[in-house]
């Protein structure tokens, strides 16, 4: 029996989510997967370095030796022999330029969330898809953490009857928007689209059906602009809930890490990674409640809190059924059950050995599912999810900035001839 033939991997965007969680899970499963991270592209050559000593040093851990190749360009990685996998894991506004690149070479594309930074560029990423025939893997998260998919599928099961109500509250401490470049609209299309269309795509993915209208109302509570603001926490000495630490030190999910020191010479407010987040210029908010309604009648609301205290129960999601009502603990991992209009409770730990990973455990099953579509199964949630998400976290920004007007969704589909 031949030996199993490796997959290779191209990364473009080195930073943390492309690193230390997807390329570190990646490395973690390669005797699972075969895959194997042989090219790397960041517009930041030291970081790109530090990233291909990174990993090469983790593959040896495992006693696995690579040749990770260093590219200059995102297009002389994708044309790399070697590269069976395109991940793109650079910023929002670089996004359909990669994705653009990744998909017309006609290589399988992974795009991580969200889809774009304008409805304009995730318009044109959904075209390239659908002109290049081969469906994106995009990488929301919960799609792919146990405590979710198993509250979808009691739910498909009719454990608490037809769901109405879905709420969603997220209350964490997420200063890290201040401080990098989601920090402007115009990089990253704001905390709503970083963070919320995370939980959008959870909406219509539990709603299953068409989002028609929204609402939203917000604002900066905490993280107001002061003129006396530092421009970044490196060059600040006073007492600060929100400072943050220089990169490439240990964390629980990588306690050897030697990833990250070229964040601190970065001086362009778009690239540091310490902006204070008082300094003037965010025009992102820090809290937000919106309100939607689909069209079999759901209706969803979301509570978002970026300043919040870390937590057990920092973000929870209740669905409410003709029947019954699951409220899942996202941190916890943790269902909470409630069926027969009241007459039967349970909890339901959906802990398991992948949980204490990244995202509680979604990247590893991520990249497990990255090879499985490799193979040719359908992607878990494509293009036109991204699409759907981005097209109602800019709706409710919109909305937010109208004083809670309602936004109509009508126009959500695409249509691409």
């Amino acid at each position: 029996m031949g030996t199993k033939k490796t997959l290779g991997i191209g990364i473009v965007g080195t930073g943390g989510r492309g690193i230390t969680c997807l390329g570190l899970r990646i490395v973690e499963t390669c005797e699972e997967t075969n895959f194997r991270v042989v090219a790397l592209n960041d517009a930041n050559s030291d970081r790109m370095r530090e990233a291909q000593a990174y990993l090469t040093a983790k593959f040896a851990d495992k006693g696995i030796e690579t040749s990770i190749r260093c590219h200059t360009t995102d297009e002389d990685l994708v044309a790399d022999p070697a590269v069976d996998i395109v991940l793109i894991t650079t910023p929002q506004y670089a996004h359909c330029s990669n994705a653009t690149v990744a998909l017309r070479s006609g290589k399988k594309t992974y795009l991580d969330k969200p889809i774009a930074h304008t409805i304009e560029d995730a318009q044109r990423i959904v075209e390239e898809e659908r002109a290049a025939q081969s469906p994106m893997l995009m990488g929301f998260t919960r799609r792919y953490e146990k405590p979710w998919r198993t509250a979808f599928d009691l739910i498909r099961d009719g454990a608490i009857g037809e769901p109405r109500m879905l709420l969603l509250r997220a209350v964490i401490p997420a200063h890290a928007y201040f401080h990098k470049f989601f920090r402007r609209r115009e990089w990253s299309g704001g905390v709503l689209n970083e963070k919320s269309a995370h939980h959008f795509d959870v909406f219509n993915w539990f709603a299953q059906s068409a989002p028609l209208q929204l609402s939203a109302l917000g604002g900066q509570a905490v993280y107001r602009p002061r003129e006396d603001a530092p421009q970044r926490c490196s060059e600040c000495e006073r007492e600060c809930p929100y400072r943050v630490a220089p990169r490439g030190r240990p964390s629980k999910h990588d306690p050897d890490a030697l990833f990250g020191e070229s964040w601190m010479q970065e001086d362009e407010e778009r690239l540091r990674h310490d902006n204070c987040v008082y300094l003037p210029g965010a025009d992102i908010v820090d809290h937000a409640t919106v309100q939607v309604l689909y069209e079999n009648g759901i209706t969803a609301s979301l509570f978002l809190c970026v300043f919040g205290p870390g937590a057990h129960d920092g973000e929870t999601f209740e669905i409410v059924g003709t029947s019954g009502r699951i409220i899942l603990n996202r941190h916890e991992a943790q269902l909470d059950v409630v069926s027969e209009h009241g007459k039967k409770q349970e909890i339901i730990d959906c802990r398991n050995e992948d949980t204490a990973s990244s995202h509680f455990g979604a990247d590893l099953e991520l990249v497990r599912e990255m090879h499985r579509w490799h193979d040719g199964a359908p992607p878990t949630v494509s293009a036109s999810d991204g699409y759907l998400a981005t097209r109602m976290s800019l709706a409710a920004i919109q909305s937010l900035t109208d004083q809670g007007k309602v936004v109509a969704l009508l126009d959500h589909s695409i249509h691409v001839e």
